[in-house]
């Protein structure tokens, strides 16, 4: 049996455990301190001006500021492992991407510093980015079925464009190969911009680009939309069908990001950041924004983004391992 001064001990240790991961700390985070977002990208890319829109929008549901602060390199991995590192107390958030958290620890695991399962806690799932199969306007097809038959005709003829090796763009391009039981030839870029001018000019065949890059090229009549990576058409390109209406049902590819936090933030902090993400997607100007680049808003709870995280690791590890992706 325990001591009176044994209990109280006992008693003691678990309200200063209970103050610390969740107790009156965590109820008045944050406290009109600034909050850092670290976004694993370089300044000026899509990925870092989507999530400066909801750092600022984030700061006025808190209260306070947001600091924003890019640690780009390694496909994601390094800002990412940057933040793991950081203090669990809610004072430094992150965007968590497809990249370094389903793509890269099965890609590259030796370089890959950290365990998503065990190091990171998912806070909300942002938004779900469809890409979009444009060929130039060379290709003689006018539909995917068009372009899988020529892709059987000639075996490793055509050629499909990338931001580089383990990519939104690049996976779902062997993606596309693998369940259309064809050849293709991948062309890897140091990023998205020269592959899609390469493909303007015809130097590459096809490609499945990001919205927002490829709609001012698809409005100009320079490349050719053949079909869209989500699964319903987009508002904004309403006559271009989805891949998997187009003869691969089930096909559907994203390029993801989302609110992530190290592992061990108190749980009533990551609520708090759920609750005003959820609060900001709803917001009339946000929705125009994301619509604008053909991006979807998503949203949802902290558990549901940790099941997605995971069920795209298992989805594109199963791609990377069958299609012998390297990043050699």
């Amino acid at each position: 049996m325990k001591s009176i001064k044994q209990f109280s001990a006992l008693a003691l240790a678990g309200l200063l455990a209970a103050s610390f991961s969740g107790g009156a700390a965590a109820a008045d985070w944050p406290d009109g301190k600034p909050v850092t977002m670290i976004i694993p990208y370089a300044a000026g890319g899509f990925a870092d001006t989507r999530m400066r829109m909801l750092g600022e929008e984030l700061g006025k549901e808190l209260g306070t500021t947001i600091v924003v602060e890019n640690k780009a390199g390694a496909g994601g991995v390094i800002g990412t492992a940057d933040l793991v590192r950081s203090k669990p107390d809610g004072y430094t958030i992150g965007s968590g991407h497809l990249a370094p958290l389903s793509v890269n620890p099965t890609l590259m695991p030796k370089n890959v510093p950290y365990d998503v399962k065990k190091d990171i806690a998912p806070v909300i799932l942002i938004e779900e980015a469809p890409l979009i199969l444009n060929v130039n306007k060379k290709v003689p097809v006018k539909s995917v079925a068009d372009l899988i038959a020529l892709a059987k005709k000639e075996p490793g003829a055509l050629t499909f464009g990338s931001s580089g090796v383990g990519g939104a763009h690049h996976l779902s391009g062997e993606l596309f190969a693998q369940e259309a039981g064809v050849e293709m030839t991948h062309v890897p870029y140091k990023g998205g911009a020269p592959a899609a001018t390469d493909l303007m000019a015809g130097h590459i065949d096809m490609m499945f680009e990001m919205g927002y890059a490829a709609l001012p090229a698809i409005q100009a009549k320079k490349v050719h939309p053949l079909a869209v990576t989500s699964s319903k058409r987009l508002a904004l390109l309403p006559d271009v069908p989805t891949v998997a209406e187009s003869g691969l049902p089930g096909f559907e590819s994203y390029n993801w990001q989302g609110i992530i936090a190290p592992a061990g933030t108190p749980e009533p902090i990551i609520e708090k950041l759920n609750t005003a993400f959820n609060h900001i997607l709803q917001k009339p100007e946000v929705k125009k924004a994301f619509d604008a680049t053909g991006g979807q808003a998503v949203g949802g709870t902290p558990e549901e983004f940790a099941s997605f995280i995971q069920s795209e690791t298992e989805k594109w590890a199963k791609l990377i391992k069958s299609a012998n992706i390297s990043v050699n």
